[in-house]
């Protein structure tokens, strides 16, 4: 079933904008708001599924005046920080039957440059802060905010309500390209991320999915304080529209203000990653009756982490789930997870799960490579070698170990790979281990993870400086100037946070490098 498009879906939003005109479609609380458009909204903030719908065919006549007519590909990239205006930009792109290609607004200029590259998108659409960045890659750009630069354009007019002339007719929830509504990018195993391509029917399949497994109610408000260029934090843009729900944008987790806002806005359910749920509980946080989700995933979490959320009355709900999926594979519920803490519950509905041990399926309680087949599977990468090596007879193979019980739950052991997951966010080694060796004073470096009481795990690299003379120049090498020769090249949850340096770096007999003794030296070294 993996991409089959014989099913398909419209774009939720115009859809949506005429079943239940009037609901609360979206709350932006972010910093970066502005009133640009109002769109007949009493409150700039707040927006019905009415406004937010004229507010997207506004964006729709914007865009049409500087999409070219005859592009290399029908893709724009958006490298803006969450706000109201990605929601709509968002929304404009799926409505002209262009792909959504959500970037990083905060990836240094070199890594932004190499996703541009490879996804190739006709427009860029930046903020003020990811301006610069933006314009490096040589791509035409046009600006959410008043641009800094004469050569970006600004997309939103000053006054939108006057401009009422401009604006097209209702879109009616036109269906986006069937074959790739979104480009996402998330790490591999390879060391370079790879470009992941969803379709709408992907997402609703997967919107449909997840409410069934967590329930949903017209009343529902879930607060989106994940990135939006992660699944993790786009979907629930998708859902709300598709639920006929409320997102209240935050923007960013911050513990004092996300513990504030379920509060003060009402909210029934958050997507948080392990350590956001760590800090509220270190803070003591003490959850509102109506918060009734807190969907736990982008990293495991350990039973005695789960078993502190229960006793605080925290309705925390595991999950496990890919961007190759559109989000969730599999969720616990709350009323399970005391007994089965290690378990992220059953496969969602539609959605195959198979264990499979040298290509081999495997009963109950063996462990194996999860592979997942279904309607939320990617019709593939970017990639058509990846696409080819990704998928089997069962379906997507995921890289990750796990095993399922008698009853189908699902328990993740991790990857296959040595990838390092810090903080919900994943690392290869390997990337890392270049660009530490592009530096005139490294000679050989190894990159693994360490275990960390706060991100779960932390990068930690090992690392022999180039020689001077006849010995390493252990004692000059400065580390601070080396972490900022990698912030250049590394995103910063990338960086190492441990640096130790040696005469050698461990090896096996056949010359490969020995992972655990390497993780043994540093922390003796530490």
């Amino acid at each position: 079933m993996a991409g089959d498009d014989t099913w398909t879906a419209a774009e939720p939003l115009g859809q949506r904008a005429a079943v239940t005109p009037d609901r609360t479609a979206l709350i932006d609380l972010t910093d970066n708001h502005n009133n640009q458009y109002d769109a007949g909204s009493s409150d700039s903030e707040c927006w019905t599924y009415r406004a937010l719908d004229a507010a997207t065919d506004a964006v729709v006549a914007r865009l049409r005046e500087h999409l070219p007519t005859d592009p290399p590909t029908r893709r724009v990239g958006i490298a803006v920080s969450p706000r109201v205006e990605f929601v709509t930009v968002l929304y404009a792109t799926l409505r002209l039957g262009w792909t959504v290609v959500p970037f990083d607004p905060g990836l240094p200029g070199a890594a932004l440059a190499d996703w541009v590259d490879r996804t190739d998108p006709a427009l860029v659409v930046c903020d003020r802060e990811s301006e610069p960045r933006c314009l490096a890659t040589g791509r035409p750009v046009v600006s959410v905010a008043e641009p800094q630069d004469s050569r970006v354009s600004p997309l939103l007019a000053t006054a939108l309500e006057d401009d009422e002339a401009a604006y097209p007719g209702p879109s009616g929830g036109t269906a986006a390209d069937r074959s790739e509504a979104l480009l996402l990018f998330t790490s591999g195993t390879t060391g370079r991320p790879k470009a992941v391509r969803l379709t709408l029917s992907n997402l609703c399949a997967s919107a449909v999915a997840s409410a069934f497994r967590l329930g949903v109610t017209p009343t529902d408000r879930w607060l989106g304080c994940l990135p939006l260029h992660h699944m993790g934090g786009l979907a629930p843009v998708f859902r709300s529209a598709w639920d006929g729900t409320t997102l209240v944008l935050q923007g960013s987790f911050e513990t004092e203000r996300t513990e504030a806002l379920v509060e003060s806005q009402g909210i029934t359910g958050v997507s948080l990653v392990p350590t956001q749920l760590k800090r509220l509980l270190d803070a003591g946080w003490s959850p509102p009756e109506w918060l009734r989700t807190v969907l736990l995933g982008g990293a495991p979490a350990d039973a005695s982490l789960l078993s502190r959320a229960l006793d605080a009355d925290v309705p925390v709900c595991p999950t496990y789930g890919l961007t190759e999926t559109a989000s969730q594979v599999a969720t616990a519920l709350p009323s399970t997870v005391r007994e089965h803490p290690e378990s992220v519950g059953q496969p969602l509905l539609w959605t195959d799960v198979t264990i499979l041990d040298d290509d081999t399926q495997v009963d109950s309680g063996e462990r194996g490579e999860v592979i997942v087949d279904g309607p939320t599977v990617t019709p593939g990468y970017l990639d058509d070698e990846a696409t080819e090596a990704a998928f089997g007879e069962h379906g997507l193979h995921t890289g990750d170990l796990g095993v399922r019980d008698a009853d189908g739950r699902l328990r993740i052991l991790g990857r296959i790979d040595d990838v390092i997951n810090t903080g919900g966010e994943l690392v290869v080694p390997a990337e890392v281990v270049s660009v530490l060796k592009s530096h005139p004073g490294i000679l050989e470096a190894a990159v693994v993870g360490l275990d960390d009481p706060e991100w779960g795990e932390r990068v930690a690299a090992l690392i022999v400086p180039t020689v001077t003379g006849s010995r390493s120049d252990t004692t000059r090498l400065d580390v601070d100037a080396l972490l900022d020769h990698c912030r250049e090249q590394l995103a910063a949850y990338k960086l190492p946070k441990t640096v130790v340096t040696a005469d050698r770096i461990p090896r096996t007999d056949s010359g490969t490098v020995d992972r655990d003794a390497v993780a043994a030296e540093i922390e003796r070294r530490e």
